[in-house]
């Protein structure tokens, strides 16, 4: 399994087709944040969801094995129950990475990724660590606000807005 800093930026730099599984079509779920996130910056996302026709302007395909091009990574955002079936999946289509998302890891299906060659990750969000490694963890909900339970209005943002450069400008950072 990837887990080093080094492994997973070779595979946030070098596969750039992903194949996300379980992606919906509501704007506020997790699979769109970080499929709109990966697609703003230049991966080719290929929607995987039997219930829906298009999403975030691609076309959406049932499974992986109607997917008409080749994938690098399958992005799951499925239950963990799930996911061997889903891993011997992408081994067929002839996936690189088998990646698991936030609290999803199963040792199955790691198994069955590795033994057909692919590399795994789990219990890890591409966008986080793409954030994380490349800049952009500020982008739609992480540390922006943005993700709340209560609706903000005009006026909230603009507070919020004066509110943030204020610590910005009034934080100062030791270098020791």
């Amino acid at each position: 399994m990837i887990d080093s800093i080094t492994g997973l930026s070779q595979i946030l730099r070098n596969c750039r087709t992903i194949a996300v599984v379980g992606l919906s079509a509501q704007w506020h779920r997790p699979s769109y944040f970080a499929a709109k996130y990966l697609l703003d910056k230049g991966y080719e996302i290929i929607p995987v969801n039997p219930r829906e026709n298009e999403i975030l302007g691609q076309k959406c395909y049932p499974d992986l094995s109607a997917v008409p091009v080749a994938v690098d990574v399958v992005d799951c955002f499925r239950r963990v129950e799930e996911m061997p079936a889903l891993a011997k999946q992408a081994a067929a289509i002839g996936a690189r990475v088998f990646w698991m998302q936030l609290g999803v890891q199963c040792d199955i299906a790691t198994k069955i990724a590795e033994d057909a060659g692919l590399m795994t990750v789990g219990d890890r969000c591409m966008k986080i660590e793409h954030g994380r490694l490349f800049g952009g963890l500020g982008f739609v909900g992480v540390n922006t606000g943005v993700i709340s339970p209560r609706r903000r209005n005009a006026q909230d943002s603009k507070e919020w807005r004066a509110d943030e450069k204020n610590l910005q400008e009034n934080t100062t950072v030791d270098k020791q």
